[in-house]
């Protein structure tokens, strides 16, 4: 394992005032208040604003974990642990290249490692890390029993990768 273990940045994605919507910002809370992660890792929450994340990129990391919500068809509060594939804005048919231009301010996660790519900022590896909702698009404060249910399990998923990819790297004296 090399002596310098790699900048990790750990980012919370989501709305408290979308119900489970805050999946992503709690958790990254969580992993905040527990402590206990390399001094390589740093944990922020990005709300819902991704130039945000963008911004934060410039910083230099090698691994970037997104924490959020997911409707990918599973069951309540089923995690989804994955490596993103990141597409190239260049790429993009010029009418969706000026789509995704138009506002910049509340661009969505993904839209938002786009842009990191294109300005050359994106983490040679990026991970999502999901949790199936139940309710995000209305607002109202708490996250659905199913995600709280499954807060434990993301935990310890984030935990144990991190960790595991880790082990040389000193841990953090709270």
């Amino acid at each position: 394992m090399p002596n310098n273990p790699p900048i990790i940045l750990i980012a919370g994605v989501g709305n408290e005032l979308r119900q489970d919507d805050a999946f992503g910002v709690l958790l990254a809370q969580e992993l905040q208040e527990e402590g206990g992660l390399p001094a390589s890792v740093r944990i922020m929450e990005i709300g819902s604003a991704g130039l945000h994340l963008v911004q934060q990129l410039f910083d230099g990391y090698e691994v970037l974990i997104l924490l959020d919500i997911v409707k990918w068809g599973g069951p309540a509060g089923t995690i989804h642990f994955r490596e993103v594939e990141v597409k190239d804005v260049a790429q993009l048919p010029e009418d969706e290249k000026n789509d995704f231009l138009a506002d910049m301010h509340y661009i969505n996660p993904l839209k938002a490692l786009m842009m990191a790519k294109a300005l050359k900022v994106l983490p040679k590896q990026v991970l999502f890390l999901g949790c199936e909702s139940v309710e995000h698009e209305e607002i109202g404060i708490g996250v659905s029993p199913a995600v709280a249910a499954a807060m434990p399990a993301a935990l310890a998923r984030v935990r144990e990768w991190v960790l595991g990819s880790l082990k040389s790297a000193p841990i953090i004296e709270e």
